[in-house]
């Protein structure tokens, strides 16, 4: 995609939180093989085999419970990983100051992480909400100018002319003041201060519980059409109550940052483009790459995120989000993507690429991508299996651990030589 927009951030002083350990040095592919032998981390050890001739390591590399990771990834996004996906790898198969990169970044798990450990973080996305997400979490403003900035922001009454259905959401005066809040955001040149407030709101837009500014609905990483939200509404006997928008962003900013600021790290660099084509990156200038690409058709990012997009201004159309329903199709992209890693990547450096599991664990991707890479400068060293007996997404969706969803994170690793 031609006509790549970047965002580069500033250096940040500040205080570390949970996440960041330096203890560690790069690893060779033997040693870090050798390391994923010899874990016990959680006290099982590792199980390995060979299958249709590549290398599988399964264990749980980290832990199963929830919101163990800094305060600031408290963003919700669908079909993200874990802070401890990108942090493992980060920590093992990097140094201080080396470049960080995920193509794919969604909320921007893996710049974050990368930055909360001393790394220079460089995200991607199709979608511009990603650095709308991101790019304030990795320089936070302080609680006092958000304050002062809030109690400034007027609400407005009448609605623009793309404004969709949204009563079925909101209360009158919540949607007032949402109006004021979207209105004074696309209306100026946003500083950190509106950008913080713009990524909280686009994270509050909807749930269900009164942290929302919402009636109760789907879960934030997901926005119910309005004709669903009607039938929601109707078996549930409710009406959306009035919210306090300014409190609501205010206290989870208290939650994100309750861990602290970021760490200094070096400047990030947040572009908004196709992952097959990043002119802003150097070649030959990303010594990890972590990422997780779209899963052929079994994630709906763009109804997913649809009222975000209203309120950012965005037209969901333009996002051209990849989804692939077929096999054939999913590593002709995987392929583009990997021609575009291999000059991006320094020789010697590694891919963790998650492809997760897919309709029932029925299709294993990782012999996709192999194929995808085939002929590329690339060798891969094997497949890291994530195995855990909870998780809560699984659980919260009424489905069986190890039975239905995903319950594992299977990591094809890579090096590119």
């Amino acid at each position: 995609m031609s006509g790549t927009k970047s965002l580069r951030l500033p250096l940040r002083e500040g205080v570390g939180g949970r996440g960041r350990n330096d203890t560690l040095v790069p690893k060779s592919p033997a040693s870090f093989i050798e390391d994923l032998r010899q874990f016990t981390g959680f006290g099982a050890a590792t199980v390995e085999f060979e299958d249709q001739g590549l290398r599988y390591f399964v264990n749980e590399y980290w832990t199963s419970g929830q919101r163990r990771s800094h305060s600031l990834h408290e963003v919700s996004y669908r079909a993200c990983f874990k802070a401890q996906l990108p942090e493992f790898l980060i920590e093992r198969l990097s140094a201080p100051g080396d470049t960080v990169y995920d193509p794919f970044s969604g909320r921007g798990t893996t710049a974050l992480q990368a930055a909360l450990m001393g790394r220079r973080a460089a995200a991607n996305d199709i979608n511009p909400l990603t650095a709308m997400l991101v790019g304030p979490r990795l320089a936070p403003p302080g609680l006092a100018a958000l304050r002062d900035r809030l109690e400034s922001i007027p609400p407005m009454d009448t609605p623009d002319a793309n404004e969709p259905e949204l009563s079925v959401f909101y209360h009158p005066d919540t949607l007032r003041r949402l109006r004021g809040l979207r209105t004074w955001l696309l209306g100026r040149e946003v500083d950190p201060v509106d950008a913080w407030i713009r990524m909280v709101a686009l994270n509050r837009l909807t749930g269900h519980s009164p942290g929302f500014f919402s009636v109760y609905t789907l879960p934030p990483n997901q926005a119910a059409s309005v004709v669903s939200q009607r039938k929601i509404n109707a078996a549930r006997d409710q009406v959306p109550p009035p919210r306090d928008v300014a409190g609501i962003i205010l206290k989870k900013s208290k939650s994100l940052l309750s861990d602290g600021m970021p760490p200094a790290h070096p400047p990030a660099l947040l572009m908004t483009g196709a992952a097959s084509s990043t002119p802003l990156l150097a070649d030959a200038s990303v010594d990890l790459l972590v990422t997780s690409p779209p899963f052929l058709d079994i994630v709906d990012y763009e109804g997913d995120n649809w009222l975000r997009c209203w309120f950012a201004g965005i037209d969901p159309a333009t996002v051209r989000i990849a989804r692939h329903g077929g096999i054939p199709a999913w590593e002709r992209f995987v392929r583009g993507c990997f021609e575009e890693f291999a000059r991006v990547v320094r020789p010697g450096g590694f891919i963790g690429f998650e492809v997760g599991e897919v309709r029932g664990g029925k299709i294993l991707l990782e012999r996709n991508v192999v194929a995808a890479i085939e002929g590329l400068s690339f060798q891969v060293l094997g497949v890291m299996v994530n195995q855990q007996a909870f998780t809560k997404t699984a659980n919260c969706w009424g489905v069986g651990n190890n039975a239905k969803g995903t319950n594992t994170n299977r990591i094809v690793m890579i090096r590119r030589v």
